[in-house]
């Protein structure tokens, strides 16, 4: 058989890739709790190898685990659940008082002969369309959690697995040394983003709850953990999940407290995601900014809400793969936020 030409050889390539990942799409319903079942075990084994230090267990560690995720999980979706209950009785009122305060506004551009169409600014933003993004996002993050006792099992069997995986890696695979220095590295990175991430989350979703219950804003439990939840999303997450709360302050208080609102959002995802995330985070992530937002549409579009959540990890997969053969090297540098990494680790060898 002739050698492909490097046109027919990309050409098969990528032609490949789009089977691969039709069949991803099409396949979701089984692929999304896969992939959420792997990133939770995954960010499990540092507790579970700390638990195993003081002699407890495998499978007692890996049982109080598994309470551990199923009792926060149905407290959260209990609380989240209620406030969207009374988000929606309460809709009406919430409607109508944006309106007026709509109508004022309209009332004062037009004294500077600025005219606006008020039921147009109204259909835009409506508190109802506000939510609906936040309610679909929810939605889907349900629809998953109803296969809540597929998840945990899957987690549990590959927990139990997780110890012997890497000895039958070794044997299975044909250069077992690079291939595990780049799985470990893949894990190593998975968990220190997933551990960092959490932190940072749970700590702007107490700030922001915290800041609207001085303020008296409604539903602050339910903001402050959409704030928690949409920080995983990067870039435009922290964004999405300031906009329901501050059209809630505005629709209770009026353009200032909406402001302070707002204020207190932008200073807190400031100073939480570009000077305590990156502190921690550092070079760790290794992904360019622009690249981290390209996959946040690209996974969301593929896998839905939990494509969301784990754009930036599965992205990570991909990097770390390219890495591992020298053809696909230079698009792995393209994805790097710092191309040096990847080219310092190419010249390793040599210089050994």
């Amino acid at each position: 058989m002739s050698a492909q030409s490097p046109t027919a050889k990309a050409l098969l390539i990528f032609a490949s890739l789009i089977i691969i990942l039709a069949g991803i799409k099409a396949a979701s319903t089984i692929m999304v709790p896969f992939f959420l079942s792997g990133f939770i075990a995954i960010a499990c084994g540092p507790l579970i190898l700390w638990m195993s230090k003081y002699r407890i267990p495998r499978w007692l560690s890996i049982t109080l685990v598994i309470l551990l995720i199923v009792v926060f999980g149905f407290m959260l979706a209990g609380l989240v659940g209620q406030s969207l209950t009374e988000f929606r009785e309460n809709m009406p009122q919430y409607r109508e008082k944006l309106s007026g305060e709509f109508t004022w506004v309209v009332n004062q551009l037009a004294r500077f002969n600025i005219h606006v169409d008020k039921d147009l600014i109204i259909s835009y933003l409506d508190p109802g369309m506000a939510m609906s993004m936040v309610t679909n996002f929810l939605s889907g993050m349900g629809g998953v959690l109803s296969n809540l006792f597929l998840i945990l099992l899957t987690v549990i069997f590959m927990l139990f697995e997780a110890e012997s995986m890497p000895r039958r890696l070794h044997i299975a695979l044909s250069d077992p040394q690079m291939k595990m220095h780049h799985i470990d590295r893949f894990i190593q990175s998975v968990n220190s983003y997933l551990a960092i991430k959490t932190v940072v989350s749970l700590a702007t979703g107490l700030l922001a709850g915290t800041w609207l219950y001085i303020l008296g804003v409604d539903h602050f439990l339910l903001w402050g953990v959409l704030a928690s939840l949409f920080n995983y999303i990067p870039n435009i997450g922290s964004i999405i999940a300031a906009i329901p709360a501050i059209l809630m302050a505005l629709v209770q208080y009026g353009g200032g407290e909406a402001g302070l609102v707002a204020l207190g959002f932008v200073v807190i995802n400031t100073v939480m995601g570009n000077v305590v995330e990156p502190r921690f985070m550092g070079r760790g992530l290794g992904l360019s900014t622009l690249v981290v937002f390209l996959s946040l549409i690209f996974w969301g579009w593929l896998l839905g809400s939990v494509g969301m959540l784990l754009s930036v990890p599965l992205t990570m997969i991909v990097k770390i793969a390219l890495e591992s053969r020298e053809e696909s090297r230079w698009l792995a540098i393209l994805l790097s936020s710092d191309g040096e990494v990847v080219l310092e680790e190419k010249e390793k060898p040599a210089a050994e």
